[in-house]
């Protein structure tokens, strides 16, 4: 009987420490200066090796013409925080192609993406509080009305209501004929013919970017200070919590390759740059 308690004793240790192993990290490997203004969302562009930069400057539902787009550099070096300037209070964004996409408080603004040249604007009719955008792969650009509890549609130069009843919508991802949304700390699956499940719930309310890191998992911000890595079994970690430092984690970019997580830090005016294991 002593034997077999001495059995069980280390496998379950055994067993704690692989549990101990498989939880994710995320270990800081730089910070720009903080001299971005209000940096809201991160946009990682592996065409041409930099970070887009969606920075407020102001008050986040105002259209006072102080919203900029910037540039950073991998190494966290500031480029040009001004290489598209004019916008109101610019968050997500996504690239389509040629053209870049912002949602900017009640418009979703196209860019030229090697000149940073405004093209055109698009606006929501009724729109309150545009907040994240996610383009899929046919084009179809999805942006999410947080103050509406809507998800619209761009189509064809079309702007459509695509999905409403949510709580408060803020973090959008397309992933195949998926586009998954976060709702005020829960993470919703809509496929093809819009039914929604629930994949995972119970983080903070303020939830923000969210970013895939393999099929069925993800990295996921919430805006008040914590950052969760989320598993196709509902099951989630909370594995970065600035709360204390008054820190924000707003919406977030990803290299998928370099597995390295992005992080705008909104009312702290940096970007700060995490290595995720």
């Amino acid at each position: 009987m002593k034997t077999k308690n001495i059995l069980l004793t280390a496998l379950l240790a055994t067993s704690a420490a692989l549990t101990a192993q498989a939880q994710n990290t995320l270990t800081q490997i730089w910070a720009t200066e903080a001299t971005i203004p209000v940096p809201e969302s991160v946009f990682y562009s592996a065409t041409d090796k930099l970070l887009y930069v969606a920075q407020i400057d102001g008050k986040s539902g105002e259209k006072d013409g102080k919203g900029a787009i910037g540039k950073v550099g991998l190494d966290g070096k500031i480029i040009d925080l001004n290489w598209v300037s004019g916008l109101n209070a610019p968050k997500g964004m996504g690239k389509l192609g040629s053209k870049f996409y912002v949602a900017d408080v009640t418009d979703i603004v196209e860019i030229d993406f090697k000149t940073g040249k405004i093209l055109q604007k698009y606006p929501v009719e009724g729109a309150k509080f545009l907040n994240d955008l996610t383009i899929d792969a046919k084009g179809n650009i999805y942006v999410s009305d947080s103050d509406l509890h809507k998800v619209h549609l761009l189509k064809d130069g079309k702007i459509s209501t695509y999905y409403e009843t949510l709580t408060r919508p803020n973090g959008l991802l397309a992933v195949g004929s998926d586009l998954l949304i976060l709702d005020s700390g829960s993470l919703i699956r809509l496929d093809a013919s819009k039914k929604a499940t629930t994949i995972a719930e119970g983080m903070e309310k303020s939830t923000d970017g969210i970013e895939q890191v393999k099929p069925g998992e993800y990295i996921v911000s919430s805006w008040a200070g914590a950052v969760y890595y989320v598993k196709s079994d509902g099951s989630k970690e909370l594995i970065l919590d600035t709360r204390p430092a008054t820190s924000n984690t707003a919406d977030i970019g990803y290299d998928p390759v370099k597995k390295i997580v992005y992080v705008p830090t909104f009312f702290k005016n940096s970007v700060v740059a995490y290595q995720l294991k």
